[in-house]
This record gives structure tokens, sequence and C-alpha cells, in this order.
């Protein structure tokens, strides 16, 4: 039995808003109504390791019925499992020092995907092993249902810089379960050597980023400006620079990116109607926003929000944060080139007669600092 101190979970800031994680902690969900059976959703695990030979176990309980799918959806249920650190996104695989093992067979690491394993789906158990006792480098492997698959990673220590490896997961309409130690019977057996990373004593795991404790503590910086003026830009700069406070980014652009297929942005392989997608994200955007304001995190409203009342009704459920509002106005020559670009890479056409009427009711913001 361990105490509550000890456990290995997951942490509510560690993973997507629209990850559900259940009451014992140890097993979640995504949100797959309407357009977010689209999208990805990822969490990673409380604690961290980075010696000896660690492992933990991940179940698939169930495949979600998305029957609102159209039927050219590729891989509608899947599930990637692996490694990252803390500072990675939730998009696991997606980016460096980001490692998954997903159930299409592919591994992938900073968006090269590779044959890898066998293909797994419900009721399937995926065991990850790391092992950093192999001199200089540290060794990845998984197991299916008790079957090695071989090693999918090898890298060189000293490219991790002494950081730790979290256990991570990102799925697509799965309903999925942990064994980081907790259960009295392993779902399979373990190779001999490896330890489950709750059974390690806290002295030898590491603290994931401990979000804000109180809403005092919290920010959200709202962007403010025309379509293509840049914002979208601006947040990913300033999150990036900050990690520590690990902003969630709540806009289209962060939706459609978590809509990938194989790392690649949709817009490059989409079969269905464009504009219906635009529209189902900005669905999701809205129950997202909705969600956001009952979570102690830091975010970054990127949406244009020009018109005082929008800044008001969308700023009154964040009350108690820090509300502050970035304004970007970029010169009408740097606003058209911006324009062409971001219409010919997301295919997002504003009209020119709604980009007026948003410069003329361009509101000087009136939030509290």
């Amino acid at each position: 039995i361990f105490s509550l101190q000890s456990r290995s979970d997951f942490f509510f800031n560690n993973c997507d808003l629209h990850f559900k994680v259940a009451r014992d902690r140890y097993s979640g969900y995504p949100l797959t109504i309407e357009g977010f059976a689209f999208l990805w959703s990822g969490a990673r695990a409380t604690y961290g390791v980075r010696r000896g030979r660690v492992c933990y176990e991940m179940k698939i309980n169930e495949e979600i019925s998305v029957k609102h799918l159209p039927p050219t959806e590729p891989d509608p249920h899947v599930v990637r499992i692996g490694w990252s650190l803390d500072s990675c996104s939730t998009q696991l695989g997606e980016e460096a020092f980001s490692y998954g093992y997903g159930g299409t067979a592919k591994k992938s690491t900073n968006c090269k995907f590779e044959n890898y394993g066998e293909t797994f789906s419900e009721n399937d158990v995926i065991t990850c092993l790391v092992d950093f006792e192999c001199g200089d480098d540290v060794e990845m492997s998984f197991m299916k249902n008790g079957k090695w698959l071989g090693m999918a990673y090898r890298l060189r220590k000293e490219n991790l810089g002494g950081q730790a490896l979290f256990p991570h997961v990102l799925a697509k309409n799965c309903a999925i379960e942990f064994n980081f130690g907790q259960r009295e019977d392993t779902f399979f057996p373990v190779p001999p050597g490896f330890t489950f990373i709750q059974h390690l004593p806290l002295s030898e795991r590491v603290r994931g980023t401990i979000g804000p404790k109180n809403k005092r503590e919290c920010e959200i910086l709202m962007m403010v400006g025309l379509p293509a003026a840049g914002k979208t830009t601006w947040a990913i700069k300033h999150a990036a620079a900050n990690p520590a406070k690990k902003y969630n980014i709540l806009g289209t652009n962060a939706i459609m990116d978590k809509m990938r297929v194989m790392g690649l942005r949709r817009q490059r392989n989409y079969a269905g109607r464009w504009d219906v997608l635009i529209q189902q994200a900005t669905q999701c955007l809205n129950r997202l926003i909705q969600i956001a304001a009952r979570k102690k995190r830091n975010y970054i409203l990127d949406q244009t929000n020009v018109y005082g009342s929008a800044q008001r009704r969308k700023m009154r459920p964040f009350e108690g944060f820090q509300r502050k509002a970035i304004v970007i106005c970029p010169t009408d020559d740097d606003l058209k080139d911006r324009t062409i670009k971001r219409t010919d890479e997301e295919g997002k056409d504003v009209p020119d007669h709604a980009v007026l009427e948003m410069k003329e009711g361009l509101a000087p913001s009136s939030l509290s600092h």
C-alpha cells in the first residue's frame, strides 16, 4: 500500500483539457463528442525517472463509439504510448525527446515515423520499459501482452542532460488504464531487473512541474488583433520562452495541431469539407474555454478578441486570474503579406468586409492587470 505522497498518478496540469482523468487517478479517456473525436488527447505522469531500469503498463479498456466520424477518417481509435521530458508538449512522438509507440505499429520521435512492433487495440496491454543501465546509453523498448517487441530507441545519456523521462500517453477515442505498480498483480510478467515506477522510493523519482496553487497565481493572456496579425506566432514564442508556466494556448490553430495524422497537419490530406472541420474546431474551442476556467493553469487565449463586448464576455469566467491583454498591431503591408501566407498555409480565408468591421471595432482593452 502506498501513501498518497508516493503515488505516481496523472497530474491535472500534465494533461490536455479534453483528457478526463478518472477518480482513481490511474485511468482516463478523451472527450469524444462532436469534433473532439478528431483530436488526439495526451497526458503525462506526475513522476519521471533518470536512473535504473523502470517500467509501467497501459491497457486499452475500450474503443469508444464515434459513429459521428466520417467513414474516411483514418485510424479513429488509436493510442500512442511511451516517454517524454517534462518540457515536451502532450503530442507524444512529435518533437525531440518525446518517444512513442503507436497502435498502428509505428514508433515516432520528432515526427519521424518508422515501422516497429505490432498493431495493438482494445484489451491489449503494452508494457513500457526504460533502461538507464546501458553504459553511456539509455534504451527504451515495449512489450505487447507479455511479448517483447525489441529495442525501439537508443540514445546517449548526455543528450538528456540529466533530465528525467516521464510516462506519457496520447489517445484518440480510447479509454485507457495504467499500472504504475499500484495493482496487486501485473497484467503480464515484466523482465527481471525492471521495477515499476511507483515502487521506486520518492528520492529516486523526479517530480514534474507543479502548477499554480490557486487562481491568484493563474494567468490568462488574451490576444487582441486582426486575423493574420501574428497572434499565434507571438503566443507560441511566449509559451516557449516561459516553459515553467506551462501555458495552454486556446485557439483553433492549437486544436488543428491536435488533429494531425501521422504528424502531418490535416490541410495536406483531408478528404472532407474543410470549412466544416474549421467550424467543428471552433465548437471544440468554445467547450475547452469553459473547461479551462475551472482549472488552475496558465492560458493564452488566441483569438481576434477585437470587440470590447467579446473581451468582457470571454474574461468573465476567469475572474480571480491575473488577466492581461496582448495587442498585436502590424503595419498594413505586413498584415497583407501575413494574410496571403496564412490563407495558403492554413486554408483560412476571412472576407475583406469582416476584416474592415473588425478594424472599426478594434477596442482598446479594458482588462485589469
